[in-house]
């Protein structure tokens, strides 16, 4: 009895002092060393971006419509993929082809009549060369013949014209490309101008964003941008800037090179774009700061590979990576991957080091608790 009441204050006395000696410090130092995963901290330059809206756009998408007056005898069906000069449409040549002929009557008509009138001019200056016609004579055949010559000019000029007509009643494609939209059908009387056709090079497309006005004196023809949606992103450059802003939006368009497969034309992405000046930041992957309780922290990995908590201050981001201030330097070992549980002291087992590790992206920017 006597001696369980000894052995209470005597457990109680070294559970206090368990408490008040220890360290956790040395606690983390004997604690088994976690496997992480280090990247390195780099010096590079950081620069504000913007999201722009953009839509994906062929280079070349043309509304063909017909050039003569007449009734559609074929067109192509949508979808069909067609060469550059192959024929998307015909219309009905048969009244057109009449006035061809007819020209073509008018001029052989009047070519005989010149030929006529040359005779006659050179048989008048040869009798005049023997004082047997006078000149009067010659001048008013001489008339006579420009006359006629003109009025074969003119014959011919029609009769090219109708040729002319004659050739477009087949329309043709102006570049290689899909008939994306068949606007008229066969049977229907077109008149002049009126389209008849889609036609789109899927081949050659870019994209259209719009882009703020302040964000103007940043942005450069051969930039390097990123093309996004919610399923892919694709590395480009800046093809064009259309230095003109919509005095409403306050927008400028800017158009940007894409490889035809890409997107199909039509679909919405965005595009980053740089909207200031670029300036020298220290950067770590995004997936090595950890929010927790309103503070943003990294773990270094220090002397004896031991784990050091550093708190920062996070800034502009730019693909896996983000700026960072507060105590780190380029070249600094950042702890990626193991951070959750790891505490200030502890050591570590490196299991990737010396270079660059892009972490898996998590659709993130940092880890919360």
């Amino acid at each position: 009895m006597v001696a369980s009441e000894l052995r209470i204050p005597l457990i109680f006395a070294l559970l206090l002092k368990w408490l008040f000696c220890w360290d956790p410090a040395h606690a983390a130092d004997e604690a088994p060393a976690a496997s992480v995963v280090v990247a390195t901290a780099k010096a590079e330059e950081q620069a504000p971006h913007v999201f722009a809206t953009g839509t994906i756009v062929s280079r070349a998408d043309a509304r063909l419509s017909a050039e003569v007056a007449a009734p559609i005898q074929w067109i192509a069906e949508p979808g069909a993929a067609v060469a550059k000069g192959a024929v998307v449409a015909r219309l009905d040549a048969a009244r057109i082809a009449l006035n061809v002929r007819d020209n073509e009557a008018a001029v052989k008509r009047l070519d005989a009549n010149v030929t006529l009138l040359r005779t006659q001019r050179d048989r008048l200056q040869t009798l005049a060369a023997q004082n047997i016609a006078s000149r009067n004579q010659i001048d008013e055949a001489e008339s006579r013949l420009a006359m006629a010559e003109q009025e074969l000019e003119q014959a011919r000029v029609a009769r090219d014209r109708a040729r002319l007509e004659l050739a477009r009643t087949a329309i043709r494609a102006p570049f290689a490309g899909q008939v994306a939209e068949r606007l008229r059908t066969i049977g229907e009387f077109v008149a002049v101008g009126e389209p008849l056709v889609r036609l789109v090079d899927t081949r050659s497309v870019e994209v259209v964003a719009r882009a703020p006005l302040a964000a103007a004196a940043s942005l450069a023809r051969g930039q390097s941008v990123r093309v996004l949606d919610d399923a892919r992103e694709v590395r480009s450059q800046i093809r064009s800037i259309v230095p003109v802003g919509d005095e409403r939006s306050r927008m400028l368009e800017v158009r940007v090179a894409l490889a035809q497969d890409a997107w199909p034309i039509g679909a919405a992405v965005r595009v980053e774009l740089q909207s200031g000046p670029a300036r020298k930041a220290v950067t770590v992957p995004r997936d090595a700061v950890v929010l927790r309780q309103g503070e943003a922290y990294v773990f270094r990995v220090g002397a004896g590979d031991k784990a050091e908590r550093v708190s920062v201050t996070t800034g502009a981001g730019r693909l896996d990576h983000v700026e960072v201030a507060g105590g780190i330097a380029a070249g600094d070992r950042i702890v990626v991957r193991g951070a959750e549980r790891l505490q200030p002291g502890q050591r570590v087992a490196i299991k990737a080091a010396g270079g660059e590790v892009v972490a898996e992206r998590k659709g993130a920017a940092s880890r919360s608790s």
